[in-house]
């Protein structure tokens, strides 16, 4: 078994430039950690370039010799710990990671359900991470983002959607409107978050929405708020005025969750 012991590495070099946006775009390839992720990256047919492992590890039994076994048909090398520590993006490390190759740009809408996620604006990577995670616990298979969303690809949104990024297309848009737009022309109706009213989040029905969740500071665009057909916020009994994006989504996706179990 040859062990890589060099940060100079050529192989080594090219992973550890997928920590930055950059170089991700133009490798069209990302970093999923620990032996969860890759066991789901397995389960899912994810496109798995190459799996690094670290010596340490390996030995260790750190790492279920199930696994081993089942990653032995793939590219993998082995590292030593050093050059494993260069690569990681967690303080705990598993002693495994794996290249995955971003799967192909598909930009188009599927309307063929009921609900529709939409995020305008969220910049945190921990936020997008959970929401990701949430929309796929209620079996949402898409979601739609500005470009000035937060990379989806971003080592921490990954890490937080514990293996929802592999299964959400992730739709971005150049223009949230149009995208609003067409999918009002598909019967669908625009429900945005908003401070500015009376009405609740459980005044509405959910069937043929499309739910916008806006900027952490600055909550959802004027353009987007004026072709709203429903503006709705979440009851507060204390004092807060609003809450965190991922836990308001959480929150509304949920009552789309009840509506649809009590019909």
């Amino acid at each position: 078994m040859q062990v890589i012991t060099s940060k100079d590495n050529e192989i080594v070099k090219q992973i550890k430039k997928l920590k930055e946006k950059k170089y991700r775009d133009e490798a069209g390839m990302y970093v999923i950690e620990g032996i969860k992720m890759l066991e789901e990256a397995i389960n899912e047919n994810a496109s798995i370039e190459k799996i690094v492992i670290c010596e340490d590890c390996s030995d260790s039994g750190i790492i279920p010799q199930k696994l081993m076994y089942t990653i032995a048909k793939y590219d993998c090398i082995y590292v030593s710990k050093k050059v494993f520590e260069i690569l990681t993006d967690v303080v705990a490390p598993q002693g495994i990671l794996a290249v995955i190759r971003e799967p192909a740009k598909d930009e188009k809408i599927d309307y063929n359900t009921d609900l529709i996620l939409a995020l305008d604006g969220i910049q945190d990577p921990g936020n997008l991470g959970t929401i990701l995670r949430t929309a796929d616990s209620v079996n949402l298979k898409q979601i739609i983002v500005t470009k000035n969303t937060a990379d989806s690809f971003n080592p921490k949104v990954v890490r937080s959607t514990m293996g929802a990024i592999l299964r959400i297309k992730v739709i971005e848009t150049d223009s949230l409107v149009k995208t609003l737009k067409e999918a009002k022309k598909n019967k669908f109706e625009i429900v945005a978050t908003s401070l500015d009213t009376e009405n609740s989040i459980y005044d509405i029905d959910y069937n043929k929405k499309v739910i916008v969740i806006g900027n952490e500071a600055n909550g959802v665009t004027k353009e987007v708020q004026k072709m709203a057909d429903n503006k709705v916020k979440i009851p507060m009994l204390g004092k807060t005025e609003s809450l965190n994006a991922s836990v308001a989504t959480g929150i509304m996706l949920y009552e789309y969750v009840r509506q649809k179990l009590n019909k």
